[in-house]
């Protein structure tokens, strides 16, 4: 049996990629890409201390971080197709024309 530690060090380690990845990268799609790395570290996070307490409390609120990635892959991917079809770049540095 894997001891929890385990997961919880590997979570922490995909958050922190993804927090980087955010941080540092300048394509859209890639950051929206860590951002959902960023989501299924948290949902390893909850997974790993559900089987450790032995409660379905943290497998539960995976469900609903699950719901709210789907939906926010549905708007996201929309807006960036949007943006792209606008500015014909998906570019962080060219996303600064958009403000009023």
């Amino acid at each position: 049996m894997v001891p929890t530690s385990f997961y919880i060090f590997l979570a922490a380690l995909l958050f922190t990629i993804g927090a980087v990845a955010v941080l540092f990268r300048r394509n859209t799609l890639v950051i929206y890409m860590a951002v959902e790395l960023m989501l299924n570290a948290a949902n390893l996070a909850f997974v790993a201390f559900a089987r450790q307490f032995e409660a379905l409390d943290g497998q539960l609120f995976v469900f609903f971080v699950m719901t709210v990635a789907a939906a926010e892959v549905a708007v996201g991917l929309a807006l960036i197709v949007t943006i792209f079809r606008t500015k014909h770049s998906v570019d962080i540095d060219a996303m600064h024309e958009l403000k009023g």
